[in-house]
């Protein structure tokens, strides 16, 4: 869950999306390959990684559609994730329409799973299980925050919201993770999740 290795600058990646609306192929290959990282990353975390290959495909269709009308009125990743919050959130109104059977079992391995001492790479598991259940609101706000590195106002463009209330958010998702993992792993709990690496 480490950093994207290679990130381009955002007027890049704008650069090439402004370039793939008037027909440049080759700059829709570069603005594909640009962001496809961040675009997944966000939908695992939004509609998990079964969904999120299908989900990150639908997005980049939509975006396609719509390139020739894009207008740089803000970076090419920001409006692309934004367009992949619409498509998570339509999945998931599709999903609620089907409900889905959980196994009671589920819930009982995962508490003697919890009790265990873990090793670092478990604790990187359990900690992007936490952000998974965070409220999608929250989780949305921190992924793009703290696990894409998204600035607090290119995160609010994606969401739609003002710059504050993506703070609040981040502040009580990281609240929530801490009580969590507080509840499950004591006082360090709170330091891993400042210090972790998603």
């Amino acid at each position: 869950m480490g950093a994207v290795s290679e990130r381009h600058d955002d007027a890049a990646v704008t650069a090439w999306a402004l370039a793939a609306g008037a027909g440049d192929q080759a700059a829709l290959a570069s603005f594909v390959r640009a962001t496809q990282a961040d675009v997944h990353r966000f939908l695992v975390h939004l509609n998990g990684p079964a969904e999120a290959e299908d989900l990150a495909q639908e997005t980049y269709l939509r975006a396609l559609r719509t390139l020739p009308a894009f207008a740089a009125r803000s970076s090419a990743r920001t409006w692309l994730l934004s367009i992949a919050r619409r498509v998570a959130a339509d999945a998931v109104r599709t999903a609620v329409r089907r409900p889905r059977i959980r196994d009671l079992g589920e819930d009982t391995q995962e508490v003697l799973e919890r009790a265990a001492p873990r090793s670092r790479a478990q604790e990187a598991v359990l900690l992007r299980a936490l952000i998974d259940d965070l409220a999608p609101d929250r989780r949305e706000a921190f992924v793009l925050t703290q696990v894409l590195d998204l600035g607090y106002a290119e995160a609010a463009d994606v969401c739609g919201c003002p710059i504050g209330t993506i703070r609040s958010r981040v502040a009580r998702a990281r609240e929530d993770l801490i009580r969590a993992l507080g509840a499950d792993s004591g006082p360090a709990a709170g330091r891993a999740v400042r210090s972790a690496q998603y």
